[in-house]
């Protein structure tokens, strides 16, 4: 797939979320640890302990390797927060549906990428997801080959620096059993948050306390020079949903967004997940 000439990203969600974007005009960054790949983070930073480790076995420095992987552990019991929106290639798509569509009951918001790319700025980051189970061939293996092998001190800034770097890679990386999800991702890096110009907020239910953080997309928006109908494409009401589609262009015209009321239509996917 030809990812650069896809213009258009879809962003799965439930009928909730979508009167927080559109109504609101607001926009969550959720914590990634808390999605259904969450131990994508800590899969990448394993691979890659594990690649840069083997470089160095098989150079013939196992002490090196040894220490390497003292750090990787050490590293690993740290629990780094990255904060995403989740947007795929796919329109309509019956898997996107069933896991982030409230089960085919949601709705599937079409943002225009250009624009999404031309708001992501700051700590903000627009964000290919990539597939992969080996980490010998991702460049992060290469930075702390050379770092170690010139005798960088593992408990200095240039390991640091490379460490951050690793765990802000690992926000986009998934297991190639997702790769049929074709991902992008708006992120904010588990080191960027101090450059976020945004509260945290928390959403406390009766299990847990979720935290994120809520962008505002007016204020994107006029930045980007555009408006929020220009940055939304579509709105496609989900194959299970028992959502009218005239209330759904009432709510949005009553809200003055009209030209939205427009775009509006029933999705043809023929999923069917209700009891």
């Amino acid at each position: 797939m030809d990812h650069q000439g896809r213009s258009i990203l879809y962003h799965y969600t439930d009928f909730q979320a979508v009167d927080g974007i559109l109504r609101q005009a607001q926009l969550r960054v959720n914590n990634v640890l808390r999605m259904n790949d969450s131990a994508e983070m800590r899969h990448f930073m394993n691979g890659l302990c594990t690649a840069v480790t083997q470089r160095l076995e098989d150079g013939g420095d196992k002490v090196c390797a040894w220490q390497v992987q003292q750090l990787f552990r050490e590293e690993l019991e740290k629990e780094y927060s990255a904060f995403a929106a989740c947007f795929s290639f796919h329109r309509d798509d019956a898997a996107q549906w069933e896991r982030y569509g409230n089960r085919g009951r949601g709705v599937c918001i079409a943002f225009r990428r250009e624009y999404l790319e031309r708001m992501a700025v700051g700590a903000l980051s627009l964000q290919m997801v990539f597939y992969q189970s080996d980490m010998a061939g991702h460049p992060m293996v290469e930075t702390f080959y050379r770092l170690v092998r010139e005798g960088a001190d593992l408990a200095g800034e240039e390991i640091r620096r490379a460490m951050h770097d690793a765990w802000a890679c690992s926000v986009s990386f998934k297991h190639p059993s997702f790769r049929s999800e074709y991902e992008m991702r708006l992120v904010v890096s588990p080191f960027g948050k101090e450059d976020l110009d945004v509260q945290p907020c928390y959403h406390v239910s009766k299990e847990r306390i979720k935290k994120y953080y809520p962008l505002d997309l007016n204020s994107m928006c006029e930045k980007a020079g555009i408006g929020l109908e220009d940055l939304v494409t579509e709105l496609i009401i989900g194959p299970d949903s028992t959502q009218s589609a005239v209330i759904f262009q009432d709510y949005l015209r009553d809200h003055g967004l009209n030209r939205l009321a427009e775009r509006v239509s029933l999705s043809d996917c023929p999923l069917r997940v209700s009891i």
